[in-house]
């Protein structure tokens, strides 16, 4: 007779309502994100000049000056932006933190202000300042001096600089306010003088935040197609030549335009690897026991301190400015000034009404898209960990990696055919913006959703409320300030989403920064300054709101 125990039957697997939440957002990103890259890589090993398989796409780029040399170019450009932003990101935040700046909550917030405005409205502001007509460069012209050009390699740098600090600054600012004092404090009574403390202390420890400011630099610099676009005069970049070649093949098969995109998502995913590798090896973690103390500073002390802030605040706002000034004037096909007045503002209303609706009607559909599964996704990602919530969680952050430009070819080339055609319709933009702009919000979401306590959850099921009435009566709700903030933020992105919508629009689907880009380039600076403004105005109510829901905590991801 066996004494073996009878085997328990194992539990029967029922399907609940986040297993099919976890279904159906795997199937989105997978359509959506997946499906199009892999379009894109099997656009790029074929070529209408040799049969079958072939590598001819990328043995021509590397082979030819014109396309090797617009991957130098693009590097030069971001690895300089990307080190011009450390030093006058990381000097800004320790000068932040660390002493009694004049007005600092007024500085940090028109900091934010100016990393969320579009980077190509910042280039045609300097356009109008520094161009070969520019206000600047009369000026200049008067005294008999020249005014440096703001074309070209040196021009686009700069731009990219005053618009891209902020987020070394926002990264390391709160790395720094997060360092214990006790710490800097026993590297002074060790005999070292200031200087030597930070460059051996202070930057070792906040390292990680560092790269982590530059890696989104890196990346943003390496994805823009405005600046470069407008200032480059024949200094080509990437994503410049991802859409002139996509333009030039627009009636056949994007293979070309699909090779160049896999080269620029190949350096981003080498960028993110050579940033994990530093960190992983220089990665400092401690407790904040003693927060370090602000220095109060006096008099001209307190002066000097500043003034550098400042400067450096009022170029990277500068643009904002220049466009609000700039949409009241009046000028005649000569360029002379015609008079102050909103006949710009009334022109665009008749002329470009339909590209102002579609881009606040897209944004808006597209932010109730992204409110909805950014809060079912955070709650997936927090709360139900696992294999799935790792594969969302990869697919999330993805198009931070992909460029706009590539994003759009990936979706021209995967739905330009049945069964699923989506290109020319409001659908595909509206996509595009989900896409682009969900990890804002999920980020944001689970965050938020760290710091809550699961004890409410529970209270609520043990009093025999089911777990998804739960989650949609008390969770939902409670997570709401969290993800709003991020919703915000990914709806200033929206409104101002170039890259992406310059390859997805038709002319039924037009969008405002759409409409700003062919202003510009039609040398129509009056209605362009006039667009800009309604982008500028609207940017700064959002980021209102944002301020009012973190309590002026604002986190960029």
């Amino acid at each position: 007779m066996s004494n073996t125990l009878p085997r328990e039957p194992k539990a029967r697997f029922k399907p609940d309502f986040w297993f099919f939440v976890k279904v159906c957002v795997i199937l989105a990103l997978c359509l959506f994100i997946v499906y199009p890259f892999y379009t894109i890589l099997t656009k790029s090993i074929f070529s209408k000049k040799v049969e079958g398989v072939t590598l001819y796409n990328f043995q021509r780029f590397f082979q030819r000056p014109y396309y090797y040399k617009t991957l130098l170019r693009s590097l030069t450009i971001c690895s300089f932006t990307m080190l011009f932003t450390a030093i006058v990101g990381v000097f800004m935040a320790y000068m932040m933190t660390r002493y009694n700046i004049f007005g600092k909550n007024l500085l940090h917030i028109l900091i934010i202000m100016s990393l969320m405005s579009p980077p190509f409205i910042g280039a045609y502001s300097w356009i109008i300042l520094l161009g070969r007509n520019g206000l600047v460069a009369r000026l200049f012209a008067l005294i008999g001096w020249q005014a440096p050009t703001i074309y070209g390699r040196d021009g686009i740098i700069f731009v990219f600089t005053l618009h891209l600090f902020p987020y070394v600054y926002l990264y390391t600012s709160g790395a720094m306010n997060s360092i214990d004092a006790s710490l800097e404090e026993a590297a002074e009574n060790l005999g070292m003088n200031k200087f030597r403390r930070i460059m051996t202390v202070t930057l070792p420890v906040v390292l990680p935040s560092i790269l982590a400011g530059c890696i989104m630099v890196f990346m943003t610099c390496l994805a823009d197609f405005g600046t470069p676009m407008l200032l480059g005069e024949g200094y080509t970049v990437l994503p410049v030549l991802v859409y002139n070649e996509y333009m030039s093949e627009s009636a056949v098969n994007p293979y070309m335009a699909s090779a160049l995109s896999v080269i620029i998502v190949a350096c981003s995913m080498v960028m993110l690897g050579v940033q994990k590798l530093v960190v992983d090896k220089k990665n400092y973690t401690m407790s904040t026991l003693r927060p370090p103390q602000e220095t109060q500073l006096h008099g001209f002390k307190r002066f000097g301190a500043s003034l550098p802030i400042y400067l450096v605040v009022f170029l990277a706002f500068l643009p904002q400015i220049v466009v609000v000034c700039q949409s009241f004037v009046e000028r005649s096909f000569s360029g002379m000034v015609q008079g102050i007045n909103l006949n710009n503002y009334r022109a665009i209303l008749s002329r470009l009404g339909t590209n102002i609706t579609n881009t606040y009607l897209f944004s808006l559909i597209a932010i109730v898209f992204i409110i909805i599964v950014g809060i079912l996704v955070s709650y997936v990602l927090v709360r139900k960990k696992g294999k799935a919530a790792s594969i969302i969680d990869t697919l999330i952050m993805f198009p931070y990696v992909i460029p706009g430009s590539v994003l759009g070819i990936g979706l021209i080339v995967a739905f330009n055919r049945k069964p699923i055609v989506l290109v020319g319709t409001a659908a595909i933009m509206i996509i595009s913006y989900v896409i682009r702009k969900l990890p804002y919000t999920v980020r944001s979401g689970s965050a938020f959703l760290y710091q809550m306590d699961p004890s409410v959850e529970e209270a609520s099921i043990n009093l025999g409320v089911s777990p998804m009435k739960t989650f949609f009566t008390v969770t939902a709700r409670m997570m709401l300030p969290g993800v709003m903030s991020g919703a915000v933020l990914s709806w200033i992105t929206c409104i101002n989403e170039l890259s992406s919508s310059i390859m997805l629009y038709s002319g039924r689907t037009s969008t405002i920064a759409v409409a700003i880009y062919q202003e510009v380039t039609r040398m129509s600076d009056g209605t362009a300054a006039a667009l800009a403004t309604i982008l500028t105005v609207t940017t700064i109510i959002s980021l209102l709101v944002v301020f009012r829901l973190t309590k002026g905590k604002v986190k960029i991801v």
